[in-house]
């Protein structure tokens, strides 16, 4: 089984964390009587040999061991070897590996008969993604069909046979008729929904016109005849930790997962399937449902009122798992989850140990239900963020949180004051301890702060670091609050220091003399850091045609700075030249180039006017697009959504204005 081991130089072959010496004991732990040193073993393949699905040498070198111990049946779990090898062969997309893995491919043809169903299960996507043959491989999964007794290797052979459709449509035809059999009686309704989801991706035109209805039915059957869920490993090793991550139902999971992703921009239909999903009888049916609503909230703009209410109905549950999973969902969504807000207040007033959540490791953070609530905007919020706040300690997320409400949370002003008067100034976590209060006060407008925050400002010990770490915040809380005149003085020391373009757009909001702040808004344009040039070019648009000498320094930066340095020069252009020659070129190549600039773009558009004419195809076809403007680049924030519905809302703003 190990023949050749020790005569490779594995010292001389790398992994993700240098030397690949220790391989060789993975390489036999995976082997081992003890489950425990057998996923030891695993977590040691993933986490550096495969490390994020990375293939270095040691991990090439490993793979004719690895196909030796999958064709051993001696060696318990080998299922886990076989997707290991398909995981390295086929999805991390190295054509090293992939060519590693056909070559020694001949064993996932004894593996389809294998008496693990495991190995089984995982031999039939590695059998189409490596065997040399169409014909041949298409013939070894219409032979095993009929014999194949376990329901999850079925499953998996008719993942195989969407997989060989779309990877060989000259020989797809054979396929597509036994998946369209498949997708009907006599079959089971969990086949029958497997089926109906790689129809849907290789060969849509065979799909039934009642879908969605067919689908929900399936779903439905196939729970009620459910009789148990796998137990989920207890070992305390990466790969137990996440397959106790995995849904409780992950099959079911699985099944409408495909649906969803074969559907994609067919918003209509997905929602009319969600909203059955969360209508199910079965409580794991509806937490997968509740996971997929939020791939679909968080990649496209749909009207998802009524899954958002369905979801809000979960809160209720007396199963943790899918109403903490619910509660996730509706804090990303903002704004949008009010047809849930009766429900998240409901959870609220009812369980205030949910108020705040102290992690395992960490400090204590504000509870989801809370916070989902606060973002949503209802001022029902502010009386527990109340008591929230008198809390000796405060629990992180808070200030962020209350500064979503803006002006009505203002009843917690005072409650903010006494704690931003409570921090001492030689505190070395000064910072830590003001920095959400400083926001929070920012965002409620509370101009009665303004005495406590200067005594951060200018009390504060020089030498502990946490002053110059908090100035920042401080002058733009002063900013907003409008009260820099009254802080003049110590902004003007900071003219000379790396907080200058902070703190002379304070000083210019304060008394609108541009002769004091000029100079040093163009020094920091010229020689600033890159943050700073960025700051100084948007101060230098507040302060208009005041600017007017600081305009061929903005233009040389909108031509050639870095890309954030471009758009600042080109919004600062406008707010000072009115002239949308040299600007919105700049936004027509930025709006492409960086998804995340389209808001502040659409931001200076609406200012604009009918001077942003040339870009309304931009704008029009922004609000036309199914998707959300940053779903294209993969994995969605937890802000996305919101900063999404703010793009919207502004490029209407700007068709408006046109």
């Amino acid at each position: 089984m190990f023949t050749g081991i020790d005569e490779v130089d594995w010292a001389s072959l790398q992994h993700a964390y240098g030397s690949a010496e220790e391989v060789p004991g993975w390489l036999r732990g995976l082997a081992s009587t003890d489950a425990a040193e057998r996923q030891t073993a695993l977590d040691g393949m993933y986490g550096t040999v495969h490390h994020q699905g990375n293939v270095y040498d040691s991990t090439l070198a490993c793979v004719p061991f690895l196909c030796t111990l999958a064709a051993r049946e001696a060696v318990p779990d080998r299922g886990c070897i076989v997707e290991l090898l398909v995981s390295i062969g086929a999805e991390s997309g190295d054509a090293r590996a992939r060519e590693a893995v056909r070559a020694d491919s001949e064993v996932f043809v004894s593996l389809l008969g294998d008496p693990d169903a495991g190995v089984r299960r995982a031999a039939a996507g590695a059998a189409v993604r490596f065997l040399d043959g169409p014909a041949r491989v298409l013939d070894l999964l219409r032979r095993r069909i009929p014999v194949e007794r376990d329901g999850r290797v079925l499953l998996a052979l008719t993942e195989a046979l969407g997989l060989f459709v779309r990877g060989h449509p000259a020989h797809a035809a054979a396929a597509v008729g036994l998946l369209t059999a498949q997708s009907a009686p006599p079959y089971d309704p969990g086949l029958r929904l497997a089926a109906l989801g790689q129809l849907a991706l290789a060969a849509p035109d065979r799909l039934p016109a009642d879908l969605v209805p067919t689908a929900v039915r399936l779903l439905r059957d196939r729970s009620a005849r459910r009789t148990g869920i796998p137990e989920q490993s207890g070992n305390d090793t990466l790969v137990g930790r996440i397959r106790r991550l995995r849904p409780s139902d992950e099959e079911g999971a699985q099944l409408l997962r495909t649906l969803h992703t074969a559907l994609g921009d067919r918003s209509g239909e997905r929602i009319a399937l969600l909203t059955g999903q969360l209508t199910s009888p079965d409580p794991m049916d509806r937490c997968n449902a509740v996971c997929m609503a939020a791939a679909l909230f968080r990649g496209w703009r749909a009207d998802c009122a009524g899954p958002v209410a369905l979801i809000g109905a979960q809160l209720g549950t007396d199963q943790d798992r899918l109403r903490d999973v619910a509660v996730s969902v509706l804090a990303e969504l903002f704004g949008l989850a009010a047809p849930a807000v009766d429900d998240l207040h409901a959870l609220v007033t009812a369980r205030p140990d949910l108020w705040t959540h102290r992690w395992e490791r960490g400090s204590a953070s504000l509870g989801g239900p809370l916070k989902a609530l606060a973002r949503s905007g209802d001022p029902r919020a502010v009386p527990v963020l109340a008591q929230v706040l008198v809390s000796p300690v405060l629990p992180g997320g808070l200030g962020q949180e209350i500064a979503r409400l803006g002006p009505a949370a203002a009843p917690l002003a005072p409650a903010l004051r006494h704690r931003l008067a409570r921090i001492p100034l030689d505190s070395p976590a000064a910072d830590t301890l003001a920095a959400p209060l400083l926001t929070a006060l920012g965002a409620i407008g509370d101009r009665e702060a303004v005495p406590e925050i200067l005594r951060l400002l200018s009390g504060a010990p020089d030498g502990l670091g946490a002053r110059e770490r908090l100035t920042g915040q401080i002058v733009r809380a002063l900013d907003d609050l409008g009260a820099a005149a009254q802080a003049a003085p110590v902004l003007r020391e900071l003219l000379h220091t790396r907080h200058a373009a902070a703190a002379a757009g304070a000083l210019w909001s304060a008394d609108g003399a541009a002769r004091a702040v000029l100079p040093v808004l163009l020094r920091e344009l010229t020689q600033g850091e890159p943050g700073s040039r960025r700051l100084a070019a948007r101060q230098l648009g507040r302060l208009g045609p005041a600017a007017r000498t600081a305009l061929p320094e903005l233009r040389r930066t909108a031509a050639a700075g870095q890309f954030w340095e471009r758009l600042s020069a080109a919004c600062a252009l406008w707010h000072i030249g009115r002239d949308p020659e040299p600007v919105l070129p700049v936004f027509r190549a930025a709006w492409s180039e960086n998804p995340y600039a389209r808001g502040p773009i659409a931001q200076c558009l609406a200012v604009m006017g009918p001077a942003a004419a040339p870009l309304r195809d931009l704008v029009a076809a922004e609000l036309a697009a199914p998707r959300r403007h940053t779903a294209r680049e993969g994995a969605c924030g937890s802000h996305d959504i919101a900063e999404d519905e703010a793009l919207l809302s502004t490029c209407r703003e700007v068709l408006a204005g046109l």
